[in-house]
């Protein structure tokens, strides 16, 4: 059964934590954090990008990045930019997007439920980003950024956390993408036991977003318990930081794919040999995005087209061959494109749906794309088939918005 841990969490200012809190730090670079932050000296992202403060040719990996994000955040501490709070406690923390509300709760989860799989993941890590990570976490000696978890709804628990976010939030604000972010404090030891006692019954949790953080802050947790003699299973390095939503409020969005060129082929050899396992539909000028599994939206020369594949070309009883990515890459990229590395290979990029389709006809109208294709996005139920069979997620398939905010509550390991 999974583990949630209440702790002591260290929160901005009531009065700063606009300025504060940003984006996770993997959803830009350098440059654009710089321009979010806008000079400001206490933007979050000066402790999880900290080589935003650097000249553009310093090495990202070097140790002086770490050591300049830990001098940062120990600053802004003293400042009282950030407290800790004097007690154990839970958090709910809430986001609205387009009239749509999900509720997480922040707790610490387990570094054993990482190690015996009840933390169930469904992507692979990059090394090199773990390595980052891990170097973060341990010269911060902190989970700066929660990680976003998944599991499976449960009415007690739902039943709860209304009560808590009908009362008054310690925070609630708008940022400047729209979306709202309100954040209750769970002291109430009676509260925080009843919502610990429930979650005790959730068998599983499913990483949703931050496989490398998660990746990170157990890997971190598990050198730090084999370097202490006197380790006893209690202490903070045990748990990192998380928020758990229930599945029933969570919405993936579609990641869809942008093709460089045509592997050598002209436009109407290319749909002719689509043609071999999708039915193709000519929607002329008319965005065409797909409204049920196994249909694709494609942009070509100027026009959209949906293809719907043909019986035989998936296996709706394997949640791998179920995938429209799997779909896609099988009887299009691979075979016509002779794109097979989705991780390495130049000719493709994924545009996340948040930016609509129109990015799509945007990207191939200018030129720097000759195709795109438009996807049905995965089911939440799809993420949790694949995960509980122990088997791994093709490249770039799911896309969680509205993402979680770093800066408003973090986790010290000691």
């Amino acid at each position: 059964m999974a583990i949630l841990k209440p702790f002591r969490g260290v929160r901005p200012a009531k009065e700063l934590v606009k300025r504060v809190i940003c984006r996770p730090y993997d959803v830009l670079d350098e440059k654009e954090a710089r321009i979010e932050a806008n000079g400001d000296p206490i933007s979050f992202y000066r402790v999880i990008k900290p080589e935003m403060d650097f000249p553009d040719d310093f090495d990202h990996y070097s140790p002086e990045i770490y050591k300049k994000g830990k001098a940062t955040y120990e600053q802004m501490k003293a400042d009282g930019v950030f407290f800790q709070d004097t007690s154990d406690c839970l958090y709910i923390y809430a986001q609205t997007m387009n009239g749509r509300q999900q509720f997480g709760i922040v707790g610490c989860a387990g570094v054993e439920d990482y190690v015996n799989d009840i933390i169930k993941k469904h992507e692979l890590t990059r090394p090199d980003k773990e390595e980052d990570r891990k170097n973060h976490v341990r010269v911060g000696n902190m989970n700066a950024e929660p990680v976003f978890f998944a599991y499976p709804h449960v009415n007690a628990l739902d039943e709860i956390v209304s009560k808590i976010a009908a009362g008054t939030p310690e925070y609630d604000l708008v940022t400047d993408d729209g979306i709202g972010h309100t954040f209750w404090v769970v002291s109430d030891a009676a509260t925080v036991n009843a919502i610990v006692e429930e979650f005790a019954k959730v068998p599983f949790t499913y990483v949703a977003d931050g496989h490398h953080r998660t990746a990170a802050a157990a890997l971190v947790g598990k050198e730090l318990k084999d370097a202490n003699p006197n380790h006893n299973g209690t202490e903070e390095y045990n748990f990192f930081l998380a928020v758990h939503f229930p599945d029933n409020q969570l919405q993936i969005m579609d990641y869809n794919r942008v093709i460089k060129d045509l592997n050598g082929l002209t436009a109407e050899e290319f749909k002719q040999k689509i043609a071999e396992n999708f039915v193709i539909e000519d929607k002329g000028n008319t965005e065409y995005r797909p409204e049920a599994l196994h249909k694709f939206g494609m942009y070509l020369e100027g026009k959209w087209y949906a293809l719907t594949a043909k019986p035989g070309t998936f296996n709706d009883a394997d949640p791998i061959g179920v995938l429209d990515v799997t779909i896609l890459s099988e009887k299009v990229l691979a075979p016509i494109l002779n794109i097979v590395d989705l991780r390495k290979d130049k000719r493709i990029e994924f545009v996340g749906g948040l930016r609509g389709l129109g990015e799509l006809k945007k990207r191939v109208d200018s030129g720097e794309m000759k195709a795109a294709f438009a996807l049905y996005p995965v089911t939440m139920k799809q993420l949790i088939d694949i995960a509980n069979n122990g088997l791994i997620m093709p490249p770039k398939v799911t896309w969680f918005e509205p993402k979680l905010r770093s800066g408003l509550v973090i986790h010290e390991l000691a």
